[in-house]
């Protein structure tokens, strides 16, 4: 019983672990997006 309950503790926080990783990855990917976009409106704004 008591290596069952360290196995479903032990699923229970790499499934945690996982899904925070995911979330950090989406938001960088957003930042680089905003980061590119701000560039882009930067040169425009300078070639103009």
């Amino acid at each position: 019983m008591s290596n069952r309950i360290a196995a479903v503790s032990f699923c229970l926080a790499a499934i945690l672990t996982l899904s925070a990783c995911a979330n950090t990855v989406r938001g960088v990917g957003r930042d680089v997006g905003n980061t590119v976009d701000a560039t882009g409106a930067a040169v425009n704004d300078v070639a103009q």
